[in-house]
């Protein structure tokens, strides 16, 4: 599928994102390990987290939508059952990643797979730990790739060092360390987003914290909540980089999630320039969000860091694009994780970006663009990824000419009727 944009007229309006996908994720799975109804709205209703529902519904769990409020009866960990045949999580990582962490102490074989981008991405990292938990775990690629075979149950807490800044592994195991015996203590990966830690709190589980980068989990039943989630803070960023880039413009995003571990790419703009005003702030459900106000600014470049890119990695193509509209450089180090996401984003968005023109050079772990340059239509690929076809959606929009991309079908994995709210913005 191709989406066309051409360069936009001012975007103005009031408009409310997408619920969270993260949130939404956990909301389910979550629910589902819990005692008693769980209420989950907004719940978003995009690909990946519809996998998510899926491979409940395969494990017996049982929920109903009623446009986009879910409700999920958990009978607990013990009310899951064995699938009749393997479990698709589609695209979805996060899917793949947290239900391995909650079947590793179910005591039955579970098979989960998914779709040929998330069959390439890495697992060893959930494994490994999972297994010494006692899981026993095997999958391709030595034990590091999907699909993942998993036989649970019987689970000892470990105490485990992460390597890897990442959300997905410190949450399988904190899922998983709420079936064990013993204790689960979980060193670094404190700066990774924190949706599951808060969503746990809330549901009663038994954890504690040690200064800010440790923690440690003990068994405990969860009891079912009513969950409020807000608008998702990395679909938001799409259209507040739109707002920023096309002058004359000025957007209202009405509850957007500001989770301080999300929420990094709204301290970039500000060092870059743009002004985005926080207004009616407010804390539900252990989730902090508010109003954000936008427009048109100036920008210059900006060196970006690694200890800044765990609280935001999803925005990282989107500071390219920026990129090419600031004065002097701008620079990302430290974001080689983006090279095992959906696509390889740190290539795919340098050589998307140059086919419209950009001074843009990879690097390993980043890349650095020099601009300003005047963007051009072209022909560009997604590379199945949706973070980099709506990033290069918000450049087509400061772009001469016609920006055709292809593959654009995966932007429902996120944001679901974005070219729409784009049009309706102008």
């Amino acid at each position: 599928m191709e989406a066309t944009f051409a360069a936009a007229r001012p975007l103005r309006g009031e408009v409310t994102v997408p619920p969270d996908k993260s949130i939404s994720h956990r909301a389910a799975i979550l629910g589902a390990l819990a005692e008693g109804r769980t209420v989950a709205k907004p719940f978003l209703l995009s690909e990946d987290c519809m996998s998510t529902l899926s491979c409940l519904h395969s494990l017996g769990v049982e929920w109903g939508l009623d446009a986009d409020r879910l409700t999920i009866d958990g009978k607990g960990p013990d009310g899951w059952r064995r699938a009749g045949g393997e479990l698709d999580a589609g695209n979805s990582a996060t899917t793949m990643r947290l239900l391995a962490g909650a079947l590793a102490g179910r005591p039955f074989t579970s098979v989960i797979t998914g779709d040929d981008s998330l069959r390439r991405r890495p697992m060893g990292r959930i494994v490994e730990p999972l297994r010494r938990m006692g899981a026993e775990i095997t999958g391709e690629e030595n034990n590091s790739k999907p699909p993942l075979t998993i036989h649970g149950g019987g689970l000892e807490g470990i105490e485990h060092r992460m390597e890897v800044d990442s959300a997905q592994v410190k949450s399988a195991l904190l899922l998983a360390g709420l079936q064990a015996e013993g204790e689960t203590r979980i060193l670094g990966g404190g700066s990774s987003r924190d949706h599951t830690e808060r969503m746990l709190l809330l549901m009663g589980a038994d954890l504690t914290f040690a200064g800010e980068d440790a923690m440690t989990v003990r068994r405990a039943t969860l009891q079912a909540r009513e969950l409020d989630i807000p608008g998702d803070i990395s679909s938001a960023a799409f259209l507040i980089a739109a707002a920023v880039m096309v002058p004359g413009s000025r957007l209202l995003l009405s509850g957007v999630g500001l989770n301080p571990t999300r929420a990094g790419f709204l301290s970039v703009l500000n060092s870059m320039g743009a002004l985005v005003t926080e207004n009616n702030y407010r804390e539900t459900d252990n989730e902090p969000r508010g109003d954000l106000e936008v427009g048109g600014a100036r920008l210059s470049g900006v060196e970006v860091e690694g200890w800044r890119i765990p609280a935001l990695i999803d925005e990282v193509p989107l500071l390219a694009v920026m990129g090419c509209r600031a004065r002097g450089e701008t620079v990302v180090r430290g974001a080689g994780e983006l090279r095992v996401k959906e696509s390889d984003r740190i290539a795919a968005i340098c050589v998307e970006l140059a086919k419209m023109g950009a001074d843009i050079a990879e690097t390993p772990d980043g890349f650095v663009v020099r601009g300003p340059v005047s963007l051009r239509g072209a022909h560009v690929e997604s590379h199945g990824d949706h973070r980099i076809a709506m990033a290069l959606a918000v450049a087509a929009l400061c772009a001469e000419g016609e920006t055709v991309i292809s593959g654009w079908e995966c932007v429902n994995i996120s944001f679901p009727g974005f070219a729409r709210t784009l049009h309706d913005l102008r």
